[in-house]
């Protein structure tokens, strides 16, 4: 059965599940998740953020893996959290025996799995759960190919039994080579944030950060990974009359300083590692944002959408992924080819030069944020989901 779920019977019904009727029973929703915060990464981020906002109007629950042998249950800003203990890990993948107990004995409506993990699938399966699935598809296996094959029959399996499926834009839903046997049943609901949260922000911070780190700043917020093309960003800057600042830590830092210092660009390329607290006033501080990604591990990119809130316009890549969804070429931003310097520096320039179609464009990026990338758009939508596959009469097989 094909779900239908489009823009206007969701705003048709925001006032209808935004709060349950009085006596009405709230439906119960186990989340599977790979790990929470404080345990920190773009998929723990976007599960705080859904259940933070789920729980006002459902029963929400998290499973996800400890980062140790030890376990804990503990109500973190109104969410249950549960961490099963982690008994020893595969290729970065916790193995949590007790998680397959944790989803059979939970009595969810509704089990969600965030995936890629496959903890998660193999303890949906072994719990054999009798309620309705959703998985959340975040990305594609990209880089693990030998353990992605052996795992497949079970992600399917479990794809199978799936009500439905979630991708974060329709250009990661129609370039998935898994996704492709299951069109029927995705649903696109994109990522949202709380965008108000980077309209305040101290105007001495703000120019502190401009002084530390000079004028026609560019800032890149990421971890340093091989994905995120910041090796591709270093070279643009040896053609671009301004700075850069990369904010993120990770494996290729220390080849990326040493390229910087190769390149001659001490003076003009930064790194400030992890930023404690909220990174609103780095948004603000900067003129444009830059996010280079060379791969489809970038599935998204949720910082675009941190950058557009502050009204910064974006300089992206052309991914088969949702990446030049979120900033839509010369609408909110720029969009270049990946692993492009050349084209890098291009755009960069073209953004810092060029301060009205700066503005006017950041402008435009502000107005998509509020539209479709907002934690309330998010969270209704996927409440609209939870409803319609709650009425279903029988899940597909």
């Amino acid at each position: 059965m094909e779900l239908s779920l489009t823009d206007n019977s969701i705003k048709d019904r925001l006032a209808a599940i935004a709060t349950p009727a009085a006596g009405a029973r709230r439906l119960k929703v186990l989340h599977v998740g790979k790990f929470y915060p404080p345990h920190m990464g773009g998929i723990e981020t976007h599960l705080q953020a859904l259940c933070g906002e789920l729980r006002k109007r459902a029963d929400v629950r998290v499973t996800v893996a400890s980062d140790s042998r030890a376990g804990s249950r503990e109500l973190l800003d109104g969410v249950d959290v549960t961490r099963v203990p982690t008994q020893f890990t595969l290729a970065a993948a916790p193995i949590c025996a007790g998680m397959v107990a944790n989803i059979r004995d939970s009595g969810a409506d509704i089990v969600h799995i965030h995936l890629p993990n496959p903890m998660a699938v193999l303890a949906y399966l072994a719990s054999k759960h009798r309620g309705h699935l959703i998985a959340s598809y975040h990305s594609d296996t990209v880089r693990q190919k030998v353990l992605g094959a052996v795992f497949e029959p079970f992600l399917h399996a479990a794809l199978r039994r799936s009500a439905a499926i979630v991708a974060a834009s329709a250009n990661y839903q129609h370039s998935s080579p898994v996704l492709a046997r299951y069109q029927d049943r995705c649903h696109v609901i994109p990522y949202g944030i709380a965008v108000d949260q980077f309209q305040d922000f101290d105007s001495a911070v703000v120019a502190r950060i401009r002084k530390q780190y000079g004028e026609r700043l560019v800032l890149a917020v990421g971890r340093l990974v091989y994905y995120k093309g910041f090796e591709y960003l270093v070279r643009a800057m040896t053609q671009v009359n301004g700075n850069l600042l990369i904010v993120g830590d990770g494996p290729l830092r220390g080849k990326l300083q040493d390229l910087t210092t190769q390149l001659g660009l001490g003076e003009k390329v930064h790194f400030a590692g992890n930023v404690p607290g909220d990174l609103t006033p780095y948004y603000h501080a900067a003129d444009l944002f830059a996010l280079p990604s060379i791969a489809r591990s970038e599935a998204f990119g949720i910082v675009q959408i941190e950058a557009m809130a502050a009204a910064k316009p974006v300089v992206n890549t052309q991914l088969d992924s949702g990446v030049p969804y979120v900033s839509l070429d010369q609408r909110t931003g720029l969009t270049v080819p990946p692993a492009d310097p050349d084209a890098l520096a291009a755009a960069l320039n073209r953004l810092l030069d060029q301060p009205d179609l700066r503005w006017r464009l950041g402008q435009a990026a502000r107005a998509r944020a509020y539209q479709e990338f907002s934690l309330e758009t998010m969270t209704s939508r996927m409440m609209a989901l939870y409803e319609q596959v709650a009425g279903l009469s029988a899940i597909p097989r």
